[in-house]
């Protein structure tokens, strides 16, 4: 097994830098044999992803037991492609198919209304027959073009409970890592995670998230063999090819700096698609901010730096 999980630190590679990783093939057959959208008894906590790229919306669902045990439970495009195999570049159902007489942030809003309807509105049945919904959502704005739309979106949907903007950073070894930094009044850490005081003109909350930090440890769940604590497997009994492709899409690179291994990921050449990764970082960054941790780390979020009370009738003792 190519990946090991530090609980209090990083997941590292204890061999060559990409050597024994899950192949393609491996991946693609992970599957648990549950039906799809079924969340395990097990499960606490549902999550999703939505990334927004100019053409469609990639998406991805998880349930995830305690010990970061994770189930993809469904995942999917909006508009849906319809088809077994798509690229972006030869999307053919697309935004601006959708929305004709919209721009790009008029196509981007609509649709992000339309898929959050469809995946917030709903119900996921759980195997003992209750129903549940997803307990957190967030949404990709890093791209440039669409970020304030995004924020816009998620201040005014009827789903803003529960909606994030979030933006992941590759954090290098010569950078000083998430899990050192100084909480600042009004911010909440977590476990390579923040979520920022909220300043100028896009009045919502977001989340910064380590994205080298967070391939690794999914990479590390698709490593655990399928029945122990931290496995991460698909649904259904039938191959997951194009899903399992795109979580392929790229590669670790060993760097070191600042006296620590990082694990920097490159995407590979000719594969441009890694929307389906990015979903399950995502989904993985969304579980640790509703409390999912692995087996033997109990750190949670760091809540909100208290704001400091007036000193009262100070008596000096000197």
């Amino acid at each position: 097994m190519v990946f090991a999980s530090e609980y209090q630190n990083q997941p590292i590679l204890v061999a060559g830098d990409d050597e024994g990783i899950p192949t393609v093939e491996e991946i693609s057959q992970k599957f648990n044999g549950l039906p799809r959208r079924r969340v395990p008894i097990d499960c606490s906590r549902v999550t999703c992803f939505i990334d927004v790229q100019k053409k469609l919306l990639p998406w991805v669902v998880v349930a995830w037991a305690d010990g970061f045990t994770g189930y993809v439970i469904d995942y999917g495009t909006w508009p849906d492609q319809k088809r077994a195999r798509w690229t972006l570049s030869d999307a053919r159902i697309t935004l601006a198919h959708k929305f004709p007489k919209a721009g790009l942030e008029g196509a981007i809003y609509a649709a992000l209304e339309a898929a959050t309807e469809e995946l917030l509105g709903g119900v996921y049945q759980r195997d003992d027959g209750a129903e549940v919904k997803i307990d957190r959502c967030l949404i990709d704005a890093n791209w440039g073009q669409s970020t304030d739309v995004v924020y816009q979106f998620c201040r005014s949907s009827r789903h803003a409970a529960i909606l994030l903007p979030s933006h992941g950073k590759g954090i290098t070894a010569s950078n000083v890592p998430m899990v050192e930094y100084k909480r600042k009044k009004g911010e909440r850490l977590g476990h390579n995670w923040r979520i920022p005081a909220v300043t100028g003109k896009r009045q919502v909350r977001h989340v910064l998230y380590d994205t080298n930090y967070w391939k690794s440890f999914i990479f590390a769940r698709l490593a655990v063999a399928l029945g122990d604590a931290g496995c991460l497997s698909l649904f259904g009994r039938s191959p997951h090819r194009l899903f399992a492709e795109q979580l392929h899409a790229e590669y670790p690179v060993k760097t070191e700096g600042r006296g620590r291994t990082v694990h920097e990921w490159k995407q590979k050449p000719n594969h441009p698609d890694n929307h389906w990764l990015d979903g399950v970082v995502g989904c993985a960054v969304a579980a640790s901010m509703c409390g999912v941790a692995l087996m033997g780390n109990t750190a949670k979020a760091a809540p909100p730096a208290e704001k400091k009370k007036p000193a009262r009738n100070r008596v000096s003792y000197l």
